[in-house]
C-alpha cells in the first residue's frame, strides 16, 4: 500500500431528499463496493435507509447524507436526515395488522451493530457489518 493510503476508505454522498434519488444511492453503493463481502446486504440496508430518512423525516423536502466506510474487516454505513419527524427513528416490533415499521428491524437482522444518534432535530442511523463472518 502506497504510504499515504489508508487502510479505510470513506465515501460521503448528499442527496435531494426525492424518492427517485433511492435508485441513485442503491448503483452508487453497489458501484462502490465492488468486490466486497455482503455488497447485496449493503445495498439493501443504503435503501431502506435512505428511503426512511426521504419518507418519514423533513430530508423529504431537503437533502439526507449517506456516508460509507470500508476497511478490511468492517462495512460502516450511516444516513443522516434533516429531522422534523414526530417521532426519532427507532427498533419496533409491530403486529401482524400493522402495515409499516419493519425496515430498522429488518436492518437490526443483517447488521453486526445498528446504532441510532439524535443529534438537535436530525437523526443519523449507523450500521457495522462484519465482513469477515463466516470466512476461514
Amino acid at each position: 500500500m502506497h504510504e499515504y493510503m489508508s487502510a479505510v476508505r470513506i465515501w460521503e454522498l448528499t442527496c435531494p431528499g426525492r424518492p427517485e434519488e433511492i435508485g441513485r444511492v442503491r448503483r452508487w453503493a453497489r458501484d462502490i463496493l465492488t468486490g466486497v463481502p455482503r455488497v447485496d446486504d449493503a445495498v439493501l440496508i443504503v435503501s431502506e435507509l435512505g428511503t426512511n430518512a426521504v419518507v418519514h423525516t423533513a430530508s423529504g423536502l431537503g437533502n439526507f447524507r449517506l456516508v460509507i466506510a470500508h476497511s478490511p474487516d468492517i462495512l460502516t454505513i450511516s444516513v443522516t436526515d434533516a429531522g422534523g419527524a414526530a417521532t426519532r427513528p427507532q427498533l419496533v416490533r409491530p403486529d401482524e395488522e400493522t402495515p409499516s415499521g419493519r425496515g430498522l428491524g429488518m436492518v437490526h437482522a443483517y447488521a453486526t451493530r445498528l446504532e441510532i444518534h439524535n443529534r438537535g432535530r436530525s437523526h443519523t442511523v449507523t450500521v457495522e457489518l462484519d465482513l469477515t463472518a463466516g470466512l476461514s
